[in-house]
């Protein structure tokens, strides 16, 4: 028998037991209140996330447009078509349907229908058509799903300008890549109910997220005028049988660049598409190299000797240190002697006395070299970093190279003589466009650009690109001269060929040898801007290794004349 004191402790144990069962049931049914009423819309969602399949929806990527509103880059409507494992019923019948409708190997399809997974993609950017098609043959567990392709309206204009997308709609080059945060937009999803079993439930129907299209770019450029540069540029490239031509068009004034050609240019809408009598057997690595080279710009990628073109910088250069003036006189035997270097000029026979001007207009190296010579190495260095040709232009476009120039500390007299007219150095066309627009429009470094506001979808500006301006590089006095000197040089100089009538042209003309020295590979060019007195356009062109003829005079200022000739009307700019 229990005494009274084992009686009282079994009685105290069983209470205790009793409480303790009381507090955990307590806690068990405050954690279930918990998670029942605070946490019921977390677990909620784990729920549903559990049955749900989700399916992306691709966003419109937003437009590029021109100046005038054209559309230069599009979407069109194409479908992905896919597969969910755990939702077909006839393996067999899917298989032979997409291989058949899709241009599809039946191994192929076979390894995504027999593969078990969530979803598995079997093929993206069909043709809306043909999506249609398969969705009507009511395959259970094949979807076909809506979305975007990139297309351009007018197929190779501009490729090397606005690049183009890859499969997954974001920019591969060009503005493409350069604006993608801008015009990629956000996807949306599609959401189904699925059962334990991953089959879908048929009468949960679907949910959507829509997706946000993304902001349309508005550029510079004017498609009028980047048709007519092509259309120049291609007749070139034909008639003088060249490696390449470009022509760049911009607003000296501002930095808008209203035509930028590189040719031969590249499909847009079949970016991939290799030229014609390309061998079959390239590697990966071999056709991919041949790919970059076509997608190339040469306005910005590229740098070359600019040749007599850059007599512009060193006249400049020499006005603006006082060490020349128009009314300077100098004396051209054929030569000139530099240390033990005899650098020739372009007339054997040279140009005799000449001021100043007369030697722009002559483009007479002997006297450029004395104006480099007469500023000395430290004055012209520092000119040329002054002048920003050290730096980028910083252009939106992917890729641009730097300059190429001897380090100050291994210049001598000699590489000072051969950079003064243009040679011995490297930089790319838009950096000499953008430094002779500084010189002749006021002394302003203007930053070369295409991209101008983003648009929403019902038309309101989301954002205005702004540029860096420079001021200062060179005086208005110097400017102004300047512009006169070119103008002379059109006129009735080397650059006559670039005259237009009835309006006032400025320019220079430019004819270099392409590295090694002695290779017969000549690059002609010519830089012209207009009105002369108030220039609102100019222009570069230049023809890279051009057969026959290659002088600057003969080869590319006629193609500057053609241009001004038909775009200055065109852009309202009055003539003389």
């Amino acid at each position: 028998m229990l005494t009274d004191d084992n009686k009282i402790f079994h009685r105290k144990k069983i209470l205790v037991i009793f409480l303790v069962c009381i507090g955990i049931f307590v806690i068990l049914f405050g954690r279930l209140v918990y998670l029942c009423v605070w946490r019921a819309d977390h677990y909620s969602r784990l729920a549903t996330d559990l049955h749900e399949r989700e399916r992306s929806i691709k966003a419109a990527r937003g437009r590029i447009i021109d100046r005038n509103g054209v559309v230069l880059a599009d979407n069109r409507t194409v479908c992905t078509v896919s597969v969910i494992y755990n939702q077909i019923e006839e393996p067999e019948k899917v298989i032979e349907i997409l291989s058949t409708e899709l241009d599809l190997t039946e191994d192929y399809v076979r390894k995504r229908v027999e593969k078990y997974s969530s979803m598995e993609r079997i093929k993206s950017n069909v043709d809306k058509a043909l999506g249609d098609k398969i969705r009507e043959y009511d395959l259970a567990g094949v979807k076909v799903d809506e979305d975007y392709k990139r297309y351009y309206p007018y197929d190779d204009l501009a490729s090397k300008v606005l690049g183009f997308t890859g499969s997954d709609n974001q920019g591969i080059i060009g503005l493409e890549v350069i604006y993608d945060k801008y015009m990629e937009g956000k996807a949306g999803t599609i959401l189904t109910v699925t059962d334990a079993k991953g089959i879908e439930v048929e009468s949960a129907g679907e949910r959507r997220i829509e997706p946000v299209a993304g902001l349309d770019l508005c550029i510079s450029m004017d498609m009028n005028i980047q048709s007519y540069a092509t259309q120049l540029a291609s007749q070139a490239l034909a008639t003088k049988q060249a490696e390449s031509v470009s022509i760049l068009v911009m607003n000296p004034q501002n930095g808008e660049i209203l035509a930028m050609v590189s040719v031969p240019e590249f499909d847009l809408n079949n970016p991939y598409e290799l030229p014609e009598g390309t061998p079959e057997n390239l590697t990966a690595e071999e056709k991919q190299n041949l790919l970059n080279g076509i997608w190339r710009n040469g306005c910005i990628n590229d740098t070359y000797e600019p040749g007599s073109t850059f007599k512009i910088i060193t006249a400049a250069a020499g006005l603006s240190a006082g060490v020349v003036t128009t009314e300077s006189t100098f004396s051209c035997p054929g030569f000139i002697i530099v240390d033990d270097r005899k650098i020739r000029c372009h007339k054997v026979g040279g140009h005799g006395s000449q001021d100043f001007t007369h030697t722009m207009m002559n483009s007479c190296n002997p006297a450029l070299i004395t104006v480099g010579m007469r500023l000395g190495l430290d004055s012209y260095y520092a000119y040329f970093e002054q002048f920003g040709l050290k730096r980028k232009t910083g252009i939106d476009l992917p890729g641009e190279a730097g300059t190429i120039m001897h380090r100050k500390e291994d210049m001598g007299n000699v590489e000072l003589a051969t950079v003064a007219f243009g040679q011995s150095f490297q930089i790319t066309p838009i950096q000499l466009l953008t430094t002779a627009s500084s010189i002749i429009n006021g002394g302003n470094r203007i930053t070369p650009h295409f991209g101008v506001k983003t648009l929403d979808a019902e038309g309101n500006v989301v954002d205005v690109f702004e540029y860096p301006v420079t001021t200062g590089i060179v005086s208005e006095e110097t400017s102004a001269t300047m512009r006169e000197i070119l103008e002379m040089v059109v006129a009735e100089g080397s650059g006559k060929n670039g005259k237009v009538e009835g309006f006032r042209v400025g320019g220079k003309t430019a004819t270099s040898q392409t590295l090694p020295r002695g290779s017969g590979r000549y690059i002609a060019s010519f830089i012209g801007f207009a009105p002369a007195d108030d220039p609102q356009v100019i222009a570069l062109a230049i023809v890279n290794n051009p057969q026959g003829v290659y002088y600057g005079g003969q080869v590319a200022a006629p193609i500057i004349r053609q241009l001004y000739e038909n775009i200055l009307p065109y852009l309202g700019i009055d003539g003389a």
